[in-house]
């Protein structure tokens, strides 16, 4: 089953980066790229930071198949595929949950604490997405919108509070799995997101402004 949900999470990623691409009207050597890079990208700084070299993705290549074949398939049929982005977005919220739970469960094998499995299911789940955002030279979305990040990071959490009260392991996967996908659909429905500042002058814009005159 972890494997199944592997594979989904990836593929679905894999969709939302190559779309990410089209809408900066990337060739497809780009397409390929970002496709790549959202779908697996989670997965490698994981298992880096893990020690686990080479990392997952260089020792089974179906994974880097599985995202080429998602990038062309949004390249050839981005026309086709576009009215159903909500239904993609639902797709990459239920990836968000399963990513989660398997940086959780990958964290937990590693023997990292609370702390550590917490932070490789947010990373297994969102890092993708900030590679393939700074390639694009964009703030990662997860730091500016969205209930997406904070999501993972409160599946997580709900893993490490089952381990420690001695929860099966497919209890703990199930429910991180489900938390976070629960929580990113109910921010997808009614807009949710953390509080941001807003309209403070840059840092010297004041200054800049008191000088005039």
């Amino acid at each position: 089953m972890i494997y199944a949900l592997d594979v989904f999470g990836t593929f679905v990623f894999a969709l939302s980066g190559a779309f990410r691409a089209i809408k900066h009207e990337l060739d497809l050597l780009g397409v390929l790229v970002l496709a790549v890079a959202t779908g697996v990208g989670g997965g490698m700084i994981r298992d880096l930071l893990l020690g686990t070299t080479p990392p997952m993705v260089f020792r089974n290549e179906s994974y880097l198949a599985i995202c080429v074949a998602g990038g062309l398939l949004v390249f050839l049929a981005a026309g086709r595929l576009a009215p159903l982005w909500d239904w993609v977005m639902v797709a990459d919220a239920v990836g968000l949950g399963a990513f989660a739970a398997i940086g959780a469960q990958k964290g937990a094998a590693g023997g990292l604490g609370g702390f550590g499995i917490v932070m490789m299911a947010a990373m297994t789940a969102t890092g993708g997405g900030v590679v393939r955002d700074i390639l694009v030279m964009e703030i990662p979305a997860v730091l500016r919108t969205d209930f997406y990040a904070s999501a993972a990071i409160l599946g997580g959490a709900c893993f490490v509070a089952l381990r420690a009260a001695g929860a099966p392991e497919q209890v703990q996967l199930f429910t991180c799995l489900t938390v976070t996908l629960v929580l990113r659909l109910l921010a997808m429905r009614f807009g949710l997101s953390l509080p941001r500042i807003k309209g403070l002058p840059r840092p010297g814009e004041g200054d800049a402004e008191d000088g005039k005159g």
